[in-house]
């Protein structure tokens, strides 16, 4: 009987078969999930509950994403910049 591969083991796999720039990709998003991870396990501290409120409303995790993209897309384009261009 065959085995299966895990989730991990497929995620390496894919790994494996990404160049540099796309493995950098990954990483950054990576990094944003972990952003929000933080985030939302942050929230539970706030001692006001208008502050609390407001951190979680729609509005503002959609903010928070779309900056932590905007970064990204900063980052990417410095690193297709720095690369060496062919000819």
């Amino acid at each position: 009987m065959a085995k299966r591969i895990t989730e991990r083991q497929r995620l390496a796999l894919k790994l494996d078969a990404l160049n540099d720039s796309e493995v950098g990709e990954v990483l950054d998003y990576i990094q944003i999930m972990e952003t929000m991870r933080r985030a939302a396990n942050t929230s539970g501290l706030w001692e006001d509950d208008l502050v609390a409120m407001l951190a979680d409303a729609h509005e503002n995790k959609r903010a928070r994403q779309a900056f932590e993209w905007e970064a990204v897309r900063r980052r990417a384009e410095r690193r297709a910049a720095a690369l060496p261009t062919r000819t």
